[in-house]
C-alpha cells in the first residue's frame, strides 16, 4: 500500500545517478531482473554505504544461524536501520525470500504462490544470483501450488528492498524469491507443507543444514495506519496521539500473541484472523501488508524445522518502530528519498523478529 511519488534528483549528482549498472557477466547467460525502486532503496553501491555510515552501522561478520526472519520492506530513510537488526544473524549463503504481491489484483492472482524465471537480480554490489534450486524446488512441488509470473516479480519492491543488505555483507549469496498473493489459511496450510517437504528433500540431497546453509527471509510492512493519502480510512482509533498509541498497542498484542515464542498452527491462524477479513479473505481487516506473506512464511519455516529438526521453531522480538517514531536519516542528497509521507495522520509500523 504505498503511496507512490515522483521525486527530483539533485543537480549536484550530475551524471552519477544516472549512470546504467554494469554487470561482469556475459548478457546472454543471464535474465536479469532490474530495479523496479529508485527512490526509496539503493540502487548503487556508495549509496549503501553512505547508508550505513548515516546509520551508525558497524558491520562485522558474526557466527549466529538464524533460520528465518521477519524484515520490514519501507523507504530506507523509515526502516533502515531494522533492515540490518533483522538481516544480521542470516548468514546462510542461500536465502529463500517470502515476498508481499502488492499488485496480485492487477494480473488477478490469487491462492498459489509466485516464482519467477530469472537467472539474476540486479543489486547495488553487482548481479545476484538466483540459487539453482529455485528450479529444483519448482520440480518437486505439486503444479496447483505455483505459477511462474515475472511481471509481478518484477513489478514488486517488497524483496528488492531486503537484497542490498543480504549482498553487502555476502558477496556470494543466492536467492529463491517467492511471492505470496491473496490465499486463504487453508490453503497457506497446504501450500507450506508441500513447500518445506520439497525443501527438506533438498536439503538432504545437498547434505546441507537448515540454518547453516538456507535461511528464510519473510517481507513485511505492520500496520498502516491515518487518514490521510491512502485509499480509505485507515485509523479506526483516531489520529490523535492517544489513537497512534492504541494502534501501536494492538501491534503489539498481534506480535506477542502470534509471532514470538514457540510457534504453532494456532498461533499463525490466529495472525490470519486478526489482519484478514472472516468473510472474504482478500479484504484487510487490521491492514498489515504481509497478511499472506507472515502466515505462509512462518507456516513453511516451522515445518521446515519439525521435518529437520523434531522441533517447532523459537521467535524472538527484535524491535517495532514506525516512520513517525524516530529520527530519520537524511536520503535526499543521495539521490533517494521517499515514496510516502511520515505524519501522525499517514505512518507505517515496522516489526523485526527472528526464528531459531
Amino acid at each position: 500500500m504505498r503511496v507512490l511519488y515522483a521525486i527530483l534528483f539533485f543537480a549536484l549528482l550530475g551524471s552519477s545517478c544516472k549512470q546504467s549498472v554494469k554487470t561482469n557477466l556475459p548478457k546472454e547467460n543471464i535474465k536479469l531482473r532490474p530495479v523496479h525502486d529508485t527512490i526509496g532503496f539503493a540502487q548503487y553501491n556508495w549509496q549503501m554505504d553512505s547508508i550505513y555510515k548515516r546509520l551508525q552501522i558497524k558491520d562485522s561478520s558474526n557466527n549466529m544461524q538464524w533460520k528465518a526472519a521477519i524484515s520490514p520492506h519501507d523507504d530506507y530513510k523509515y526502516a533502515g536501520k531494522l533492515y540490518y537488526e533483522s538481516l544480521k544473524g542470516i548468514n546462510a549463503p542461500h536465502v529463500i525470500l517470502i515476498g508481499v504481491a502488492h499488485r496480485a489484483r492487477n494480473f488477478g492472482l490469487q491462492d498459489k504462490i509466485i516464482f519467477g524465471s530469472y537467472t539474476h537480480w540486479q543489486s547495488p554490489y553487482d548481479t545476484l544470483k538466483v540459487s539453482s534450486i529455485n528450479i529444483e524446488i519448482m520440480k518437486k512441488l505439486p503444479t496447483k501450488d505455483f505459477m511462474v509470473h515475472d511481471s509481478m516479480q518484477v513489478l514488486e519492491h517488497s524483496l528488492e528492498a531486503i537484497i542490498p543488505f543480504l549482498h553487502k555483507k555476502n558477496r556470494n549469496v543466492e536467492i529463491i524469491p517467492i511471492l505470496v498473493p491473496y490465499i486463504n489459511y487453508q490453503t497457506i496450510d497446504r501450500i507450506s507443507n508441500d513447500l518445506s517437504k520439497a525443501v527438506s528433500e533438498i536439503l538432504k540431497e545437498k547434505h546441507w543444514e537448515y540454518g547453516k546453509d538456507l535461511a528464510i527471509v519473510i517481507s513485511n510492512d505492520a500496520v498502516h495506519y491515518g487518514d490521510d493519502e491512502w485509499s480509505a480510512n485507515l485509523a479506526p482509533f483516531g489520529t490523535d496521539e492517544e489513537g497512534t498509541k492504541k494502534a501501536r498497542q494492538q501491534d503489539l498484542e498481534i506480535i506477542n500473541t502470534c509471532l514470538t515464542q514457540e510457534l504453532s498452527n494456532d498461533k499463525i491462524k490466529k495472525f490470519t484472523e486478526y489482519t484478514v477479513e472472516k468473510e472474504d479473505y482478500k479484504e484487510y481487516k487490521w491492514v498489515w501488508c504481509g497478511r499472506y506473506s507472515v502466515p505462509f512464511g512462518l507456516a513453511f519455516a516451522n515445518k521446515l524445522n519439525v521435518l529437520e529438526n523434531n522441533k517447532v521453531l523459537t521467535g524472538t522480538f527484535i524491535d517495532y518502530q514506525s516512520s513517525i517514531d524516530h529520527e530519520l536519516i537524511t536520503v535526499e542528497d543521495l539521490g533517494m528519498g521517499t515514496t510516502a509521507i511520515a505524519t501522525q495522520r499517514h505512518w507505517v509500523a515496522y516489526a523485526s523478529i527472528k526464528y531459531e
